[in-house]
């Protein structure tokens, strides 16, 4: 309500489906919420963001597209609900329809909310996915919402590269990184071009630093990183063609960006790195003109900041 969804008009929508389910999906009595654990093993995420060369890739994108795999898996868990317990009529979701997932997982019991605005569980820390099951069968309720567990821990406010928490619990999207690199559509505020760093599809600073996720358990296999994505030069991937980002990204949540907005958020990384100077400013240059004027617009902030940033060296070694 406060405006922060920035341009995802979709979370305008059907806000009266989202407080009551039973209106998405006529007959519903209960709704089943699940969690998908997603953290690969040996990412070494503070030591890509640390390396400004490196382009640094959220931990969920890094493998298979989650939304199929937890569909199929709910299917089964209602087709197996029909088979052993009872004949029911269901319908399953993940992220696809007006569900105000994260407060439904909360009543679930599966955590609470945390300050960054997502839900974290004790066993799992907040590295995994939610879906739900909504079934017309009756099943009893027995789990209560557990309460809060971050205490006077503000760790994931005050990490953020861009500020984007105007208080706990309350984050502006429009100034998300995650937002700005995946969802925005249009130039990224030059405000926010420098805090960005290397991260060039999505953000997990909020992630990293929390404590909770000592606790987080290894996710399925489907999201080991394909590609060797997170081992990935910033140079390299501006330079793959938008044949080999289409046959790289398949299957992977990279291709919700598309390639125009994957080279613009790349060229900001650009902007941002320390590669050999001649070499960047010419494959730079190369992509002027090529694919519109949003990608235009944030070459050119690149090729200034680093020629900016090379006066600075000359001078100091004056």
């Amino acid at each position: 309500d406060a405006g922060f969804h920035g341009t995802m008009q979709w979370f305008e929508r059907n806000l009266e489906l989202r407080k009551d389910p039973a209106q998405l999906v006529a007959g519903t009595k209960r709704i089943i919420s699940v969690r998908l654990d997603y953290l690969p093993e040996n990412t070494d995420c503070i030591e890509i963001l640390n390396d400004p060369n490196k382009a640094y890739i959220s931990r969920y994108a890094l493998g298979r597209d989650y939304h199929k795999l937890m569909r199929k898996r709910l299917k089964r868990l209602g087709d197996w609900f029909s088979e052993q317990i009872a004949p029911h009529g269901f319908r399953v979701f993940s992220d696809s329809a007006p569900i105000l997932e994260k407060h439904l997982a909360e009543k679930a019991g599966l955590g609470w909310i945390g300050k960054h605005t997502l839900l974290l569980s004790r066993s799992a820390g907040s590295w995994f996915f939610l879906g739900e099951l909504l079934t017309d069968y009756p099943l009893p309720i027995s789990t209560q919402a557990e309460d809060s567990r971050c205490g006077s821990c503000s760790a994931c406010i005050d990490i953020c590269p861009t500020d984007a928490f105007k208080a706990p619990y309350e984050l502006d999207a429009t100034k998300c990184i995650s937002y700005l690199t995946i969802e925005h559509r249009g130039p990224i505020p030059e405000e926010f071009r420098k805090p960005m760093g290397n991260r060039v599809f999505g953000c997990d600073d909020c992630q990293l630093i929390c404590p909770w996720n000592r606790y987080a358990s290894l996710g399925d296999p489907e999201f080991r990183p394909r590609n060797e994505l997170d081992k990935k030069q910033l140079i390299d991937l501006f330079q793959w063609s938008e044949k080999e980002f289409l046959e790289k990204t398949e299957g992977s949540p990279l291709r919700r960006a598309g390639y125009a907005k994957f080279l613009e958020n790349l060229a900001i990384g650009l902007g941002n790195s320390e590669e050999k100077i001649s070499q960047t400013l010419g494959l730079l240059n190369e992509k002027i003109g090529a694919h519109g004027p949003i990608l235009d617009e944030h070459i050119q902030w690149a090729i200034k900041t680093l020629n900016d940033r090379a006066s600075e060296n000359v001078s100091c070694n004056v």
